[in-house]
């Protein structure tokens, strides 16, 4: 439902591409589904070239069926966040004079379960510890949290960013349109690199985004790569998968010269950053958002120094 609330979001603003394809983000057929179900309303220019539609515009039924979603999505996050903010409250009380711990114990264990199951089925890592008020009493009689206000404080710097995480991913995903290289390969990769991680929820998933970024780059490098053109810098010979090799090539020829410094060396930082991802078992979405984001900046600094950018 999520994904039906982002496009019909998006369309509601007028931001959606003029074009949906097999290639675009949303896809053709979340797009399709919509469509059908007439809560969009666009041209099908499918042929046998593959699938497209053209100028989709939002439908009245379509805009009940967004605020009907918007009301599900808010009335879902007030529940989880009235229910953390209650561990939270449970917590400071009873380690600042509050009620007993074996009095409100068993209701406590009972709302963490409820928040641990809420926070997995979106995707997000618990990062409260204390399935157990006396796990809390076991840490704040340590010494280090003397005063009140130091487990006030101790506990806000657990529970703010988590409420901020909840706030973050309430909001419908923002659409970026990225304009095809014309290599059919590396365009398709993309594409599905931006859909993967609008649905990944796992550090396994988002670890896989990674690994995609990393066959983007392979496919990029291969495409412009020429053993003829561009010696490489190191007198290695790359091997048809290493990318890093084959891209330093292209670039310190295609932009060689010290004018063009800075320029190799955003290419290269986007490089060193979109490869890191697929190492860190503890993957989430951030780390895997900026890794398609820089994936996406080497695309495009290449498309561009390839001439793929310049104007008809």
């Amino acid at each position: 439902m999520k994904d039906y609330l982002r496009i019909l979001d998006l369309s509601s603003r007028g931001a959606l591409p003029d074009r949906i394809n097999d290639h675009s983000d949303p896809s053709f057929d979340l797009v399709r589904e919509l469509v059908e179900a007439g809560y969009l309303w666009a041209i099908d220019a499918s042929s046998f070239d593959g699938n497209e539609y053209m100028n989709p515009k939002i439908t009245l039924p379509g805009r009940e069926y967004l605020a009907q979603l918007q009301w599900q999505l808010q009335d879902s996050e007030r529940d989880l966040m009235g229910d953390i903010d209650r561990l939270r409250s449970t917590l400071v009380s009873v380690s600042t004079g509050g009620p007993k711990i074996d009095d409100v114990n068993a209701s406590y264990r009972k709302v963490f379960a409820e928040v641990d199951a809420a926070l997995r089925e979106k995707g997000i890592a618990n990062p409260i510890p204390f399935h157990d008020l006396w796990d809390w009493h076991g840490r704040w009689s340590r010494g280090d949290l003397p005063k009140w206000q130091d487990r006030r404080d101790f506990l806000a710097a657990i529970f703010n960013p988590l409420l901020d995480r909840i706030r973050d991913k309430s909001q419908p995903e923002p659409l970026k349109h990225v304009e095809p290289t014309g290599w059919m390969r590396v365009d398709r990769a993309v594409s599905e690199i931006r859909r993967r991680l609008g649905e990944a929820t796992t550090e396994e998933q988002y670890q896989a985004v990674g690994l995609l970024c990393r066959e983007v780059l392979i496919s990029l490098a291969q495409a412009v790569y020429d053993p003829d053109k561009h010696p490489p810098i190191d007198e290695v010979k790359p091997s048809e998968t290493d990318a890093k090799r084959m891209l330093d090539a292209f670039l310190s020829v295609q932009l060689g010269g010290s004018t063009h410094e800075a320029a190799r060396r955003h290419a290269k930082a986007a490089y060193d950053l979109s490869t890191a991802l697929q190492h860190r078992r503890t993957a989430d979405f951030r780390q895997a958002a900026m890794c398609v984001e820089a994936t996406g900046s080497v695309v495009n600094v290449v498309a561009i120094v390839s001439g793929h950018r310049d104007p008809p």
